[in-house]
């Protein structure tokens, strides 16, 4: 499982792989809102502001998830002052309320977020050159419901759903581990019961049979010593038989305790251990060859040890018991992953009196149970030469979860191959995911420019507001921006006809004004031509000079000079 991480870009308790999924949506975002200025026309703060709002905006969309709250309230007021950011905001909005499980809390952070938004709407609408205070309150409101609230309840309609779907999962899991552990439960309880009734209904007789068989050997030793032979026959076997049930009571017990009769021994199942089986087969007169492949098994757990005696052992006993006499080769081969343990025998050279053929396999269901245990597989039946062959599989390093298959528990399936033609489950949603976000903000997006559209027809262009008139000692910026500029036709006509400039100015404009001047003109100075100059019957022209000290604006001077009549004079009256 990855760690989790602290880092702003994911969300509390994802892996910290967020940052080239925050470069992607910032770049996402940034696209959307130059897509919308261009759409929206040139409405709105001035470049520098734009400029330092949408980054603003593109970061709260980076840090959404780990601050939903933050990220939300922030991204309202950014939206009240920069319309473009609508598209952004509904992504922030309905993430934001995706990670609010609280549902008083999201409504309340999505109920202040169209408020705040509406709010600094209306208040700066005028300052930013969006309109008046109704006009901003009426754009602030549509923002509001569009890039917020409409995005913020899908969000937490969504985020609910996924966690209710995370719930069922959870519950749909952790009720099928309960049903497999009931079933093992189950299952160990009645091979516990079995074998507790086993061992007191007939180990007990067996224990009286082999006391009594005892205490008649010691009494025939003197008096029959023929028969001696026949009770120390009777209380070997029995002995024989009170070990078998130990063994078959170590299968039925409970899994994980294996209480045969060498389940202590340190040396079951090495190499010593099998060849001391197959020197106890040969003095019976069976040819038993065993070859060993691989290290010894000293180092491999007691339970892999113990099921290679078992196997062996088990294997030796059906051929003295079916197959007396026959060839056998038991063969083990030790490698780094599993132990294989192979007995085959040929045909024995008499057949067996009983005609039980190579036996019925019940002796087997256990050594198979047993292997199965530990994650591994046996195989028994005949041979195409007419003998019988027992294979047996054992993983070296035993599967812990093999126990509840060998229960009954239903084994985990492989996961299969995906088909070309089927895509896995988990592209096939992020494909859908995808298209849906895409068309939820296309949805969006044609929402706000409806009520953007709706607002902007309904609410007439606020009224321009007329520029402050120059005065003495403003820059030559504000001078600028209050006057149409330097007009070559007024400064032509005040040529050689202006009055004298004062020493320390450095420059002069001859602007035509925006506004009305009520300043009277300035007297004209000596040698300039005056009213009685001017052609009887022409018009005359006032001129306003602003002269500038430096880059301060020093004089306002206005003088009235005749203005040429164009008119040939041949045309005149």
């Amino acid at each position: 499982m990855a760690p989790l991480s602290r880092n702003p870009f994911t969300a509390p308790g994802e892996p910290g792989r967020g940052l080239w999924r925050a470069l992607a949506e910032t770049t996402g975002g940034a696209a959307l809102m130059l897509l919308t200025q261009l759409i929206l026309g040139g409405r709105g703060p001035a470049g520098e502001i734009q400029l330092l709002l949408g980054t603003v905006v593109l970061v709260l969309l980076a840090v959404r998830r780990r601050f939903p709250v933050l990220s939300l309230l922030g991204t309202s007021v950014v939206v009240g002052l920069l319309p473009p950011a609508g598209l952004p905001a509904a992504v922030t909005a309905y993430t934001s309320a995706k990670h609010l499980t609280a549902p008083r809390r999201r409504s309340t952070v999505l109920l202040a977020s169209a408020v705040l938004a509406a709010l600094v709407c209306a208040l700066l609408a005028p300052a930013i050159g969006l309109g008046g205070h109704a006009f901003g309150l009426a754009l602030g409101a549509v923002l509001a419901a569009t890039t917020l609230v409409v995005p913020g309840l899908l969000g937490g309609s969504g985020g609910q759903e996924d966690r209710l779907l995370r719930a069922l999962r959870e519950r749909a899991a952790a009720a099928e581990a309960a049903r497999r552990l009931a079933e093992s439960e189950s299952r160990i309880h009645e091979r516990s019961r079995i074998a507790a009734e086993m061992h007191d209904l007939v180990g007990h007789r067996l224990s009286l049979i082999s006391l009594h068989a005892g205490g008649l050997e010691m009494a025939l030793r003197k008096e029959a010593p023929d028969l001696r032979d026949e009770a120390a026959l009777v209380r070997r076997a029995t002995g024989d038989a009170m070990r078998e049930l130990r063994e078959v009571l170590g299968v039925l017990g409970p899994l994980g305790r294996d209480t045969g009769t060498d389940a202590l021994t340190d040396s079951t199942g090495t190499r010593s251990d099998v060849e001391a089986l197959a020197a106890e087969s040969r003095t019976g007169g069976i040819p038993v060859e065993l070859t060993w492949d691989g290290p010894d098994l000293h180092e491999r757990a007691a339970q892999v040890r113990r099921a290679v005696h078992r196997v062996v052992r088990e294997s030796l006993t059906n051929v003295h018991r079916y197959a007396a006499g026959a060839r056998v080769t038991v063969a083990v081969t030790h490698t780094e992953d599993r132990v294989e343990v192979l007995v085959r025998n040929g045909l024995p050279p008499v057949a067996p009196e009983a005609a039980t053929g190579l036996g019925t396999g019940r002796g087997l269901v256990g050594l198979r149970e047993r292997v199965a245990l530990l994650g591994g597989t046996l195989e028994a039946g005949p041979t195409p030469a007419g003998g019988f062959a027992v294979t047996a599989r054992i993983p070296a390093r035993p599967d812990p979860g093999a126990s509840l298959t060998a229960a009954g528990a239903p084994p985990r399936e492989a996961p299969s191959e995906p088909h070309a033609d089927h895509p896995p489950a988990g592209l096939r949603r992020r494909v859908v995911d995808a298209l849906s976000g895409f068309l939820g903000l296309a949805g969006v997006g044609v929402l706000m420019m409806c009520g953007l559209l709706l607002v902007s027809q309904a609410s007439p262009d606020p009224a321009p507001r007329d520029p402050e008139p120059p005065r003495i000692g403003m820059s030559r910026a504000m001078v600028e921006r209050a006057v149409y500029g330097d007009d070559p036709a007024v400064r032509a006509a005040a040529t050689g006809r202006e009055p004298a400039r004062a020493e320390s100015v450095t420059s002069c404009i001859y602007p035509t004004f925006r506004y009305a001047d009520p300043t009277p003109p300035a007297p004209a100075a000596e040698g300039t031509p005056t009213d009685e100059a001017a052609p009887q019957g022409g018009d005359r022209l006032t001129i306003t000079r602003l002269c500038f000290r430096g880059d301060t604006l020093a004089t306002i001077d206005r003088f009235t000079v005749p203005m040429v009549s164009r008119t040939p004079p041949w045309e005149s009256p």
